[in-house]
């Protein structure tokens, strides 16, 4: 039976059914099937977002998108220009620091990608760098959001598997970095063989000025992480201070989102926010009906009953991820996968923190994988460029991300431990 469910699940994708649509329709196949209760459909449904810390989600997504029409992007695009932009490959640089800036303000991958893509691949290519890079670039630091604190992935996997959504923001920071110094090497090595300009060295009174300008914009997440991580509030509640910071940043320290930027902006995230839920309710009374079938106790037994160790069994887990990551949706991938493997990862012995970073990062990697590759599908067209094209230019990219996963999931210290050292 569960076999039947997942193969038609499968084939509802393959055929370009939304996810939602595709979970609920295959969970009430199942239904029929199992004689379990139609009603139990609406009730985990509406319980599923009648939750308070996903009351974060729409509000960590209204924050993005008021950084990212604010001028913020611009404002720290100047400030990591000012600090690197005259290095070799400075202006690759320049992107990677960007992202990773901007991440820290927006949580969301895609929103990275267009915000630091926009501005700098047209900077790039008037600098002389191959077009396919330059988009293949940013595709993989818009992957960057996903992984910085606060992250909407890591809102959704807290969720999801009832973990500390701020142990998570704190776990998340140097896995961010260390993928951020991955490009980097990766930028310096196309930069060195292909001898791109370098730009002047800016004075220090110039990076002063572009730290002034930037201020406001780097504020912002020492106040959000200071204050989940000292106590002073929660997840939740700094996202509504989030929104509170970016409106009045935007509309009166920038001055760039007026009235009809701000109708934009909330449609936006009204629409973003309403597909997230639909799929979150849907995923949930699949995860119930998983449940039911005792299938994550079923896949938790077969693992221990192998005799794998737990890092062949992670390992195999990492490669099912991936596997996934190419045709789904990160999003769908933390929301299904979550209530299924984090018990079996349990079971081996790790722990839920240092599982969901895992998670995380590995199915970011599905941003820059055809045929989904939504991250290369924007920056494909930012940078005016072919898909095909802009795969072969990310396959770098994409190889070093593997090799952080593999980092990350056999050093814990990179995550658990310094999310340990503010537990303590």
């Amino acid at each position: 039976m569960t076999f039947l469910i997942i193969v038609l699940l499968l084939v509802l994708f393959f055929i370009n059914v939304p996810i939602a649509f595709a979970l609920g329709l295959a969970t009430l196949v199942a239904s029929f099937l199992t004689d379990i209760p139609f009603i139990r459909m609406p009730q985990s449904m509406f319980a599923s977002v009648n939750s308070f810390p996903l009351m974060a989600l729409p509000f960590f997504i209204l924050a993005g998108k008021l950084m990212e029409h604010g001028g913020i992007s611009q404002k720290l695009v100047d400030f990591a220009n000012a600090l690197v932009g005259h290095l070799r490959g400075g202006l690759a640089y320049v992107a990677i620091i960007a992202s990773i800036f901007f991440a820290a303000v927006s949580g969301s991958s895609i929103a990275t990608t267009v915000a630091i893509g926009s501005i700098m691949i047209p900077a790039m290519l008037k600098m002389g760098y191959d077009r396919n890079f330059s988009s293949a670039l940013h595709a993989a630091s818009g992957t960057i959001g996903a992984f910085i604190p606060p992250s909407v992935p890591m809102v959704l996997y807290g969720v999801a598997g009832g973990v500390s959504i701020g142990a998570l923001f704190i776990a998340g920071f140097v896995p961010g970095v260390l993928v951020g110094i991955s490009f980097m090497i990766v930028a310096y090595l196309h930069s060195k063989r292909h001898n791109y300009s370098t730009q002047k060295r800016k004075s220090w009174r110039e990076v002063w000025t572009a730290f002034k300008d930037a201020f406001w914009a780097l504020l912002l997440p020492v106040i959000i992480l200071g204050g989940i991580y000292s106590g002073i509030f929660t997840p939740t509640e700094a996202s509504v201070i989030a929104v509170v910071y970016g409106f009045i940043a935007g509309v009166f320290i920038y001055r760039l989102i007026d009235l009809k930027a701000a109708k934009k902006i909330l449609h936006s995230t009204v629409i973003s926010t309403a597909t997230l839920g639909i799929i979150i309710s849907a995923a949930s009374y699949f995860g119930i009906w998983l449940t039911l079938e005792r299938v994550p106790h079923t896949i938790a037994e077969w693992f221990q009953n192998a005799n794998l160790g737990p890092i062949v069994a992670i390992m195999l887990i990492n490669l099912f991820l991936l596997i996934l990551g190419t045709f789904m949706d990160a999003t769908a991938g933390l929301i299904i996968c979550t209530p299924i493997l984090l018990p079996v990862a349990q079971n081996l012995g790790f722990d839920p923190v240092h599982f969901g970073i895992i998670m995380i990062v590995n199915l970011g990697i599905g941003l820059l994988t055809p045929p989904l590759g939504v991250g290369l599908f924007v920056a494909s067209k930012i940078g005016k460029t072919s898909f095909e094209k802009i795969v072969r230019a990310a396959v770098p990219f994409i190889i070093v991300m593997i090799v952080d996963v593999i980092l990350i999931t056999v050093f814990p210290q990179l995550s658990v431990g310094v999310a340990d050292l503010f537990h303590k």
